[in-house]
């Protein structure tokens, strides 16, 4: 509540939504690009011969390791949009989506767009592995409940994500203080956001020397209040969109 209180007086009402372009164009992109790449993989894992075939939490570990990796690097510019959008203050880095992207590409260039991104993958490979594998497991006995509107599949993703989110979140937090570095770093919530040395390693350990290990779980609560409902709608969306495909592919047979 304090926060929230701090955050409308700093940034106005409009300051809960900052970055919210960029967030949206990034969920978008990363969201079709992650159900692709899992799919696929799994698909590619599940057609190995018998003997070769691997435990089905294995497959889906690496499925969703796999989809994340790849879905994170291709969009990984529209994450660290959304990170220094979200963490201007009144007086304003870039002043438009456009603007950013030029301003990025004048003083950092290109490795600009993709500050952080070591701790992005290391942090997406264990995080959506961890994600699809314990999702697989609980969605089967989570379905024999019968529970309301299906909502078994929403659940197995909330338990998910909360478990996958807490394991992973002190490179998230890394990823995302990497990504307000460079030449604006002063221009950042309030001037107050520190230099930091090259590397995930490095960073980690000045986060600890400087507010101690608490430091890495810092905004795990509002992290987990943020993703645990919207990995349940994501799942719940995407098993009936599935079902709903199956169902449209078999009706076509049937026609023919």
């Amino acid at each position: 509540m304090a926060l929230s209180l701090h955050l409308e007086q700093f940034s106005g009402k409009r300051g809960f939504w900052k970055g919210n372009i960029p967030a949206e164009l990034l969920y978008i992109t990363y969201g079709a690009l992650q159900f692709t790449a899992y799919r696929l993989t799994t698909q590619a894992l599940q057609s190995l011969p018998i003997s070769q075939r691997l435990p089905s939490s294995a497959e889906s570990f690496i499925s969703g390791a796999s989809a994340g990796a790849a879905a994170t690097t291709l969009t990984y510019p529209l994450d660290l949009l959304r990170t220094r959008f979200a963490a201007q203050g009144p007086e304003k880095v870039y002043h438009s989506l456009l603007g950013s992207i030029r301003e990025i590409a004048r003083t950092e260039g290109a490795k600009g767009f993709f500050q952080g991104l070591a701790a992005g993958v290391g942090q997406i490979v264990p995080y959506m592995g961890l994600f699809f594998s314990t999702y697989e497991i609980l969605r089967p006995p989570l379905a024999y409940l019968e529970l309301p509107f299906g909502s078994g599949d929403a659940t197995a993703g909330m338990v998910a994500s909360v478990l996958a989110k807490t394991s992973v979140f002190p490179l998230d937090l890394i990823r995302k203080r990497l990504q307000v570095q460079g030449p604006t770093r002063e221009r950042f919530a309030g001037g107050m956001v520190p230099i930091y040395g090259k590397g995930v390693w490095r960073t980690g350990r000045e986060i600890v020397g400087r507010e101690g290990w608490k430091g890495l779980y810092r905004g795990l609560g509002v992290g987990l209040v943020k993703a645990a409902p919207a990995s349940a709608v994501t799942m719940w969306t995407y098993e009936r969109a599935l079902r709903g495909m199956r169902d449209w592919e078999l009706n076509t047979e049937e026609r023919r």
